[in-house]
């Protein structure tokens, strides 16, 4: 229920890349007494350190990124309408028609095309392109606008978090809220050994944060906790849904930027079967997270990676289920624990 809890509170904030201040904010108040030291770099990532019974074999990082997918205003056109870029990897089809928020006072807004009536040939067949939408904030004038918002301002999804269906739970940015819920949940457990922890930024438009806090930290090993895309859904073939919901924690052995550590690989595996962990392998090689910069940076990082499987992953709203919330946070301290006290 804590879990749940702490992920609602945010699920709720808002943070494009580069713009996690009110993240950052949230998760420094509730991990501060938790901690023997905190450090905000200058990217804006927190390094955070706990000791633990006993000093480490090995220096073990666990990252998870503030970060969400979002849009930032570029221009505003004479009529009032605002043009955006997408910050992050956003799949253009979901963007019609979404509610929005709008700079630092969050003004609401709707994400508009132009009409289905007034489309020819096989524009009715296409998804329209970023270049063609706008935000409409209500204004009638370039003037009227520009006295609410200005260009660089963010826009983030205008969702609430909150329970559907049996034991599944939707809201925004569960990519990467959920890992940070994680790693809060654990920095305030008694800890077996010292680890770090890190809330990265900007991992959305190139793991910029997590390249940054890995030189700083300088671990031996890591474990990234992140959401992953889950296909589970009518007309895809099993082998291509990556995984499922309700099925347990992912973990993975490549993706687009990382080749697991096969030791590591192998460890999540003993260690979610000796505690009856449910977990199930990210069957493709898709995707990519904070383990691209991390396993390479220095002299190289032994690095594993431990997953949430995420309905509509980069969309207004995504969908998990609060049984796999658990398993990943029960598998994550399992594998901290496993891989920094091993020989």
């Amino acid at each position: 229920m804590i879990l749940r809890e702490t992920l609602a509170r945010l699920s709720d904030l808002y943070g494009i890349s580069g713009r996690e201040d009110a993240v950052r904010d949230f998760i420094l108040k509730e991990i501060k007494p938790y901690c023997d030291s905190v450090e905000v770099i200058s990217t804006g990532s927190i390094i955070a350190h706990k000791k633990g019974k006993v000093p480490a074999a090995h220096k073990l990082m666990l990252c998870a990124h503030m970060d969400e997918v979002g849009m930032i205003v570029t221009d505003i056109n004479e009529n009032g309408l605002l043009k955006f870029a997408t910050v992050g990897g956003i799949d253009r089809r979901v963007l019609c028609g979404t509610a929005v928020l709008v700079g630092d006072d969050k003004l609401p807004g709707v994400i508009g095309a132009k009409p289905i009536h007034m489309l020819e040939g096989d524009e009715r067949d296409k998804a329209p392109e970023v270049k063609d939408l706008y935000i409409d904030i209500g204004a009638l004038s370039k003037e009227e606008a520009m006295e609410k918002v200005l260009p660089g301002d963010d826009v983030v999804f205008d969702t609430k978090f909150g329970e559907f269906g049996d034991g599944l739970l939707k809201g925004k940015a569960l990519d990467d809220r959920a890992g940070c819920a994680v790693l809060m949940e654990i920095l305030k457990r008694d800890l077996p050994c010292d680890l770090w922890f890190v809330f990265s930024a900007m991992e959305e438009v190139g793991l910029r944060g997590a390249k940054c806090a890995a030189f700083s930290v300088a671990p031996d090993m890591a474990i990234v906790v992140e959401s992953t895309t889950a296909a589970d859904i009518p007309n895809v073939d099993n082998c291509a849904q990556v995984c499922q919901v309700g099925k347990g924690a992912v973990v993975s052995f490549m993706d687009r930027t990382t080749i697991y550590d096969r030791g590591m690989l192998k460890m999540a595996q003993r260690v979610a079967q000796e505690r009856g962990i449910a977990w199930q392998f990210k069957r493709g090689v898709t995707g990519g997270n904070d383990a691209g910069t991390i396993h390479n940076s220095r002299g190289g990082v032994r690095t594993a990676a431990v997953s949430l499987p995420c309905r509509y992953l980069h969309s207004p709203c995504g969908v998990i289920a609060e049984s796999d919330l658990n398993a990943v946070c029960e598998l994550v301290w399992g594998l901290a624990e496993k891989a920094a006290l091993s020989q």
